[in-house]
């Protein structure tokens, strides 16, 4: 049995104080959404009770799929750093950036630059996208789908070579019958509402997805608790979001959990079960909220 955790978007704050030359552009837009709305959802408080109750759940590894910050300043990057340091070691962690964490062109390299060991695949020399790194019976498979993109956007891009080289990744690990979990900020499905804030890519992962396989599929970015599943080219694959990690009831979206994902099985077939837990409705505990068998 091996255990996966699962959490997304801790948003961690508070804001450092911006330099007036920070503030050009989108930037800006994204301060004032922070101090006016944001810093009240995304809490300290309760993400410390989220990876405190992690903790508590001893899992092999914890996979954490983007924006650890808010508006890309050059000063988020290191206590960010340090939160990922108190959460596990780079072995034991595996990250992805989100869109907040490549919120502007001039901050596109801090996540490598800060954050690299997190996003390095077993093989590589320095950070690159997909990365795959071998972890008991899984193959975590790290996608980059975090661009710059213009005030009040949140689209995702993966690019044609990333996706081309995802394909090689996962045909690979078929091959040697490992459990295949693909890591994403963004979802490969969004709904027409979330127009601006969706993959622009997303045919083009699904139409890999379903040519080569996966065994999961795990995303952020949303704030919701969701599970879907794509066609495969022998079974259908979950795809599995969590909320944000420090969202504190009553937000604007599910309050803040993660997820468990119980993995045993092998060659001759998995079973995958994923286990929700997240604050309970009085903000006083963490509590489990639900269970689903996402293949047997």
């Amino acid at each position: 049995m091996f255990i996966l955790a699962h959490l997304s978007d801790p948003h961690l704050g508070p804001l450092p104080r911006p330099r007036p030359s920070e503030l050009l552009g989108k930037r800006l837009t994204g301060l004032l959404n922070w101090r006016s709305k944001r810093r009240r959802i995304h809490r300290g408080d309760v993400l410390a009770r989220i990876v405190a109750d992690l903790a508590t759940q001893a899992p092999d590894h914890v996979a954490v799929t983007g924006d650890l910050v808010n508006i890309s300043l050059e000063r988020e990057y290191p206590p960010a750093r340090a939160w990922l340091a108190a959460l596990g070691s780079p072995q034991t962690v595996t990250l992805v950036p989100g869109n907040h964490d490549a919120y502007v062109r001039d901050a596109s390299r801090y996540p490598q630059f800060h954050w690299g060991d997190y996003m390095r695949g077993d093989e590589a020399p320095a950070p690159a996208f997909p990365f795959l790194r071998r972890r008991g019976p899984l193959a975590l498979i790290g996608l980059s789908s975090a661009v710059p993109t213009a005030p009040f956007m949140a689209t995702g891009r993966l690019g044609a070579e990333q996706i081309a080289r995802l394909g090689e990744l996962l045909d690979r690990c078929g091959d040697e019958r490992l459990f295949r979990v693909v890591l994403i900020h963004h979802p490969p499905v969004s709904s027409p509402r979330r127009r601006f804030k969706r993959l622009l890519d997303s045919a083009q992962l699904r139409a890999t997805l379903r040519q080569y396989g996966a065994e999961l599929v795990i995303h952020g970015h949303d704030h919701e608790r969701a599970v879907i599943h794509l066609d495969g080219p022998r079974h259908a694959i979950p795809v599995v979001g969590v909320p944000s990690a420090s969202e504190a009831p009553p937000g604007e979206h599910d309050p803040a959990g993660y997820n468990l994902y119980r993995i045993a099985g092998g060659s001759s077939g998995w079973r995958c079960e994923a286990i929700s837990r997240g604050l309970a409705h009085d903000a006083g505990s963490v509590i489990e909220t639900g269970r689903a068998l996402l293949s047997s």
